[in-house]
């Protein structure tokens, strides 16, 4: 039998009749439910009337901005690129995997060795360094950024939670305990904490005068005033806040023999939190020491020969990784990195090269009547 219904009732989503309605029960004539409908409601939103606005793209406006992001980008990348040229930087790769290196002798170190491997390099810096001298250690194919690596830590530990330091989190595993005792600092991360040695020397008529270098200052304020604390109790006595506790498996000292100044001891030393932030890249450095300018007329580190010594401590043959100690100074854009300017010059270049293409473009089929002629 055929239902018939008016297209009012159709609009309405329903018959008058007694139709069963989807979602609902049979609506009839004179039934008092609710009545249910798909109109959507009328709303701008819903009924399609918001604002819009669409960009219309003519050759008046695009091809103006193309010259000028490319008259803006050129100068920035050239001006970025020579600022990172004027950085000096010096770099020396003392893995030993040559035979001729002398840290050869120290390639198969292990991170128990006792007395530790040392080892000599001389070198010749052509320029001298201006300005204030960073000194960084670099590591390449270490994968700091793994993510069982990453997580193996526990920042509670870190901040100089009491429970936490006898109790390490789970996720520290396999480096949470050992020997039955908690291992303070916990995890993967510091258990391969970096321990290589470095001290710089001038040579001057064979006589070597040695390099100050500052080991304080090389971490972030952020990290060594807040998520680095070392257990609550007497801060002169780091022995007794860490009883109950063992080192990590591969150093040669407990956390609280890192240093002997009690501000740069224990869990707010700043080699170790330096290391504890993670890279992103298996090529990677790591600020080591700060060499400050005495005064201004002389430069930081003069031109000259050098040498550079080393207690070998850290293994990297093992997984084909490479070590090395870079000297560089900084400027307002930080270390050396030709990429940002490189990037800049490329980007600008292709906005003006294809701005003088789309004006030729233009110049030459651009007034052409576009309207098509019907012959009679």
């Amino acid at each position: 039998m055929a239902v018939n219904y008016s297209a009012k009732e159709e609009a309405d989503g329903h018959p008058s009749g007694g139709v069963g309605v989807p979602g609902g029960g049979a609506v009839g004539g004179g039934g008092g439910g609710a009545v249910k409908t798909r109109k959507p409601d009328n709303t701008a939103f819903k009924q399609q009337r918001l604002p819009a606005w669409q960009p219309i793209l003519t050759a008046g406006t695009v091809l103006p901005a193309f010259f000028i992001i490319g008259l803006i980008f050129i100068p920035i990348g050239i001006g970025i690129f020579v600022t990172s040229n004027n950085i000096r930087e010096y770099e020396i790769d003392y893995t030993g995997t040559e035979p001729s290196s002398p840290c050869n002798k120290c390639l198969n170190v292990s991170w128990d060795s006792t007395p530790p491997c040392t080892c000599t390099i001389n070198f010749t810096l052509e320029h001298a360094f201006e300005s204030n001298v960073f000194m960084y250690y670099g590591l390449s194919n270490f994968y700091q950024n793994h993510r069982r690596y990453v997580k193996s830590r526990d920042d509670s530990q870190l901040n100089g939670d009491n429970s936490s330091l006898l109790n390490p989190s789970k996720e520290c595993e396999p480096y949470r305990t050992n020997e039955d005792k908690p291992i303070a600092p916990c995890g993967a991360i510091a258990n391969s904490m970096f321990n290589d040695t470095l001290e710089l020397y001038r040579i001057d008529n064979d006589t070597r005068t040695p390099i100050t270098l500052i080991k304080k200052g090389i971490a972030w304020w952020t990290d060594k005033n807040v998520k680095f604390r070392n257990p609550t109790g007497d801060g002169n006595n780091l022995t007794a806040l860490f009883q109950g506790t063992t080192k990590p498996v591969n150093w040669p000292k407990p956390v609280y023999m890192l240093d002997t100044e009690p501000d740069n001891n224990g869990f707010i030393n700043e080699d170790f939190i330096v290391w504890m932030r993670t890279a992103a890249l298996p090529t990677f450095r790591k600020l080591y020491r700060l060499i400050e300018r005495k005064n201004n007329f002389q430069p930081t580190l003069q031109a000259g020969k050098y040498s550079l010594d080393i207690a070998y401590n850290y293994p990297v043959h093992s997984f084909d990784g490479r070590k090395r100690m870079i000297l560089s100074t900084i400027s307002w854009m930080g270390g050396k990195n030709p990429f940002l300017g490189i990037a800049y010059i490329t980007v600008g270049s292709i906005c003006f090269f294809l701005g003088v293409v789309l004006l030729f473009i233009h110049h030459k089929y651009g007034n052409r009547n576009t309207s098509a002629d019907i012959p009679n």
